[in-house]
């Protein structure tokens, strides 16, 4: 079976610095959870923190009901996968993948068999006698995986092992990935600063900015209804618009802005007379020649063309710019450069956020 993770207030310190403040969160067995943020954020703090590899400054952590303090690395029933891979360059993929049983005292037999096992779970039956060199990215990045999968961790940690491939490898990588989390129903800790790539593979995401945990939930909760403007700004694309809210009724906030008054979602602990910002995402925005409910005039600067849609961009009176998506298949109805349309959009697909 595969174990739960609690963090429970841990905070992690450097001399003066508070990487990581007070994290709460429950990672459920089997679960393929990320943690998403930019650089310096702290997710891999707390990664390494429930690898064993550092010591929390405060607070504890449990894996599968047992208090992990005070055991190290190799006492955990956790394996971890660095962003470099670090396969040994002069053993074979075999060899590679059963490093880990070695060091456990498991017969050669038994460690070609466990190998055999896993390169068939990952698609690379055959490549047991091949060098690390011999393979591609994609491959290699398969090999790591067996690797940490040989000695049955209950939890896989994974530090963005994604990163340093190209991105068409990236993109298959991640459905290879997801598929074989399920395949194992082993728990996954997913590192990353690549939204796309948390939204794509993860059941739910953490998402963090400067060490402060901003909100837990599934890709489509966060995406439809962040709860703090980072997550709203960090987590997709999307257009925002400051200005005060005047009014609450029925979950929605009108906001004054210097377009005019905008509607949308109230978000968490938003209030009248608050600093707020309207978020709405470029796919939620129709542009055309017409009104509608919370019209944006703008001139129509430029179109890029992105394959399967295009994005508009807008300038609006007061110099802002709006962004929104339009399918390739009613490009022809789209304004020409150069030409005002309005831009609007549905006051349910949108979301008013406290500044801060």
């Amino acid at each position: 079976m595969s174990h739960s993770v609690e963090l429970h207030q841990v905070g992690m310190t450097f001399g003066q610095t508070r990487a990581v403040g007070d994290v709460s969160f429950t990672v459920e067995g089997g679960e393929f959870f990320s943690i998403l943020g930019p650089s310096g954020c702290g997710k891999t703090t707390i990664l390494r923190m429930i690898a064993g590899f550092l010591t929390p400054s405060e607070g504890q952590i449990v894996i599968g009901g047992r208090d992990m303090a005070g055991l190290g690395p190799d006492q955990r029933p956790t394996a971890m996968i660095f962003q470099s891979l670090a396969l040994f360059p002069l053993m074979t993929v075999w060899e590679n993948i059963a490093f880990g049983l070695e060091a456990r005292g498991v017969s050669k037999a038994e460690r070609r068999k466990r190998a055999d096992e896993l390169l068939k779970l990952i698609a690379l039956e055959g490549f047991g006698e091949r060098m690390p060199g011999e393979l591609s990215g994609g491959q290699r990045q398969r090999v790591a995986i067996a690797r940490a999968l040989a000695v049955e961790p209950q939890v896989l940690l994974l530090d963005e092992p994604l990163s340093a491939l190209d991105l068409k490898l990236r993109q298959h990588m991640r459905a290879e990935l997801r598929a074989l989390q399920k395949r194992t129903g082993v728990t996954f800790i997913y590192i990353t600063h690549d939204q796309s790539e948390a939204l794509a593979m993860s059941d739910r995401i953490a998402v963090m900015s400067a060490g402060v945990l901003q909100q837990v939930g599934a890709p489509r909760e966060l995406y439809d209804n962040p709860a703090t403007s980072f997550v709203a700004s960090f987590v997709g694309e999307t257009n925002a618009l400051a200005g005060k809210v005047t009014s609450l009724a029925s979950g929605i906030a009108t906001v004054e802005t210097s377009l005019g008054a905008m509607h949308g979602k109230a978000g968490p602990g938003v209030a009248a007379g608050q600093a707020a910002r309207l978020y709405v995402r470029p796919e939620a925005l129709v542009v055309s020649a017409k009104g509608g409910d919370n019209r944006l005039d703008a001139t129509v600067e430029r179109i890029d063309f992105e394959g399967a849609f295009a994005l508009a961009h807008g300038r609006l009176d007061d110099g802002s710019e709006l962004v929104a998506s339009i399918s390739s298949t009613k490009l022809s109805d789209a304004p020409s450069i150069g030409a005002r349309a309005s831009f609007a959009f549905d006051r349910r697909h949108a979301v008013v956020l406290a500044d801060g």
